[in-house]
This record gives structure tokens, C-alpha cells and sequence, in this order.
């Protein structure tokens, strides 16, 4: 009875403060902010501190250039936006995965090898070896303070340095990429105190991050300017295009599997858009297990479409049949990834059906 009490008495007050205009009126509390955006203003842009330099940030979101003006009057047809230039974006990408920084270009090895060796002479780097079939080079041990002053001032505060005197070589490794005519490019230092002769390995992970990064930076640079100035086409490395890591080969049982010398992420996103590019419907994914699992008889392909090559071959139809389906498994061995078509999870699927969808991902992905 108290609480009923003590909400009557609140309902009362509530009553009798003017029609709860303080509560829901134009200028309550609770009052309907939905139009605020109506009495925005532009407000000046940001001004950064003398000697600060910025890169050009392009907009994520751009207001097409042909839209309906609110002064326009009299009777008219709203003309229909012009649609957005898809940027296609750079040939090439900074790409980070935990610790690994790489460059990514859409070019293949052969045409990443010239410009990439090309960087690391300019900037006063020694070529010390070369391995143009396998695309890796390295640089001799040189002094950070005799690195060309023009690379130095671009360096300077970005990358820590023991003693401007310590030494350090660098080891360039241009791989092919996962998806067809790419290529991926990892940069590794070392480094030894001055005056050192001892014969440092490369480290499997970066001694210094900062330098590696910021080499990366400025190679990024370079490679799109020579998307304007044109390059050339390295011979030698001409055979690294299309190398063993993406192969197709047999388990001691004879059971065909394809092998990618990539990480799981990576061939994960690869295998998917493989599959598509294959004519292959996914039904349903698993990541956490690394399934797709996939129907033989229906494609991938758009309403309209023609059947494609394995809609064709398995009898593609509107009834679905258990028969065609599969489970295409990617399994984690070592550094690399190994695929392999099943039936079940403890069926693996025949051979020849094996062999022949193992292969089509293979020409999507080499």
C-alpha cells in the first residue's frame, strides 16, 4: 500500500508541473532530436602544427557529384545520381598479418624483381647476392650513417637505431602470391656493432622492426610511382611466376590433395573465391574446422547463367541430391595448407571426382 501511495503521489506531481512540458515539450528532456542535423553548421578544418607533414586521405564514403539541390523550384525530374568511380585501388598495398608486414602487388615476380632491386641500389644499398629464380636478393654490411642522406632524412625518426655506427644488411624475398599474377614482397635486416666482421644470419623474425617497416614504407612509394614511369620485366625471374606453391600431388594412399605454401587465412580466402571462380556453390562454411561444404551440382554462376562445367558434368537440377555433396577440408600442415575433397568426414571422396575439382581450384589459384 505504501508504494501504491508514493506512485500516486509521483503521478500528481508529474500532473501538475505544467502538462510534463519539461519532460516531452520542444525543450523537455525527452524531446525528439531526430531534426538536430537540420541546424548543423560546417565548422573550420582541422589545422595541424607547422612542420607536421600528412598524407591525403580519400573520403570512405563520397557524396556523388549529381544530386537534387533543396533551392531548385517548379515542377522537375530528380536526375538519378551519377555512379561512384569504383577505385580499383593501387597495384600495391601495405598488408599486415600479427608481427609479418608485407608489400602485396598485383604484378607477378618477374615484374616486382627489377623495380624492387632497382629501390634498394638507388638508395645506396650493395647488392651482395641474388637468387633471381628463387626472387630473393641480399645486401652487403654497410654503416647506417653512410645510408645516402636522401634516404636518411626520410628515415630519421622512424626507425631506432643502436649506434649510428652499428652495421646492417638486408634480404629481400619476392614470393609469388596466393591468387594468380601477385606477388608478395618481405623485407628482413640484420644487424652487428660497428667494426664487427662476425657473420651474422639473418633472423627468422625482424631485429628491427622500425627499419624493416619503414623500408617497406618507402619501397611502397617507389613501386607506385613506377606504375606511372613504367618498368621492366626481369628474364631470370621470369620462371618464379608460377612456382610449386600451389601444387597438386598424392598422399601415400594415392588420394590426390592440393598443396598452398601460404598461411590458413590466407588460403582460406583464396579457396573460397576459387570456388566460386570454379562453378562451385557453397552451401554452407565451417572456418573454425576449415570446411566448405559444397553441392557438384549446382553452380555458383548468377539466375540467367548458363550452366557451368560441373553443374554440367554432375547433372545440375532444381532437386538436390546427397550424392553431390562434398566437403572441400583445408588442413594446417606446417607452413603450409593442405586441401582435399571429402565425403564425409570420415570418407574421403573417389579419386577421379577428386582430381578433377582439386584441379579446376588449382588453375583458379596458380
Amino acid at each position: 500500500m505504501k508504494r501504491l501511495a508514493g506512485l500516486s503521489v509521483l503521478a500528481m506531481v508529474i500532473t501538475s508541473t505544467g502538462g510534463c512540458g519539461w519532460l516531452w515539450g520542444q525543450d523537455g528532456y525527452f524531446r525528439d532530436r531526430g531534426s538536430d542535423y537540420l541546424e548543423a553548421r560546417q565548422s573550420a578544418p582541422m589545422r595541424l602544427p607547422e612542420g607536421v607533414q600528412a598524407k591525403p586521405l580519400d573520403p570512405l564514403l563520397p557524396v556523388p557529384r549529381q544530386v537534387a539541390s533543396l533551392e531548385t523550384r517548379g515542377t522537375f525530374e530528380v536526375p538519378r545520381p551519377q555512379p561512384l568511380q569504383v577505385d580499383s585501388g593501387s597495384e600495391f598495398s601495405l598488408q599486415k598479418s600479427g608481427e609479418s608486414r608485407w608489400v602485396l602487388a598485383q604484378r607477378p615476380p618477374a615484374e616486382v624483381w627489377p623495380l624492387a632491386r632497382q629501390f634498394f641500389e638507388s638508395n645506396g644499398f650493395r647488392i651482395a647476392s641474388e637468387q633471381a629464380r628463387t626472387g630473393e636478393f641480399s645486401t652487403d654490411w654497410q654503416r647506417y650513417d653512410n645510408l645516402p642522406a636522401s634516404l636518411a632524412r626520410r628515415l630519421s625518426g622512424r626507425v631506432a637505431v643502436s649506434a649510428p655506427d652499428a652495421q646492417t644488411r638486408v634480404r629481400v624475398r619476392i614470393e609469388p602470391g596466393v591468387q594468380r599474377n601477385t606477388s608478395e614482397v618481405f623485407v628482413v635486416s640484420a644487424e652487428r656493432p660497428a667494426g664487427s666482421t662476425a657473420n651474422v644470419d639473418f633472423p627468422s623474425r625482424s631485429s628491427n622492426t622500425s627499419l624493416d617497416g619503414a623500408l617497406l614504407d618507402e619501397l611502397l612509394t617507389s613501386l607506385e610511382r613506377s606504375t606511372v614511369q613504367g618498368g621492366s620485366v626481369s628474364l631470370a625471374a621470369r620462371d618464379f611466376n608460377t612456382p610449386s606453391r600451389v601444387s597438386l600431388s598424392e598422399d601415400g594412399n594415392g588420394n590426390p590433395l592440393l598443396n598452398l605454401g601460404t598461411d590458413f587465412d590466407r588460403a582460406w580466402a583464396n579457396v573460397g573465391r576459387a570456388l566460386e571462380m570454379s562453378d562451385l556453390r557453397i552451401d554452407d562454411l565451417n572456418r573454425s574446422l576449415g570446411i566448405y561444404y559444397v553441392d557438384l551440382s549446382k553452380g555458383a554462376q548468377k539466375a540467367g547463367d548458363k550452366p557451368g562445367f560441373f553443374s554440367r558434368l554432375f547433372g545440375g537440377s532444381d532437386e538436390t541430391s546427397s550424392d553431390d555433396r562434398y566437403q572441400v577440408r583445408l588442413t594446417r600442415v606446417g607452413d603450409s595448407v593442405q586441401v582435399s575433397l571429402e565425403k564425409d568426414a570420415d570418407t574421403l571422396a573417389p579419386a577421379d571426382i577428386s582430381r578433377r575439382v582439386l584441379r579446376q581450384l588449382q588453375e583458379n589459384l596458380g
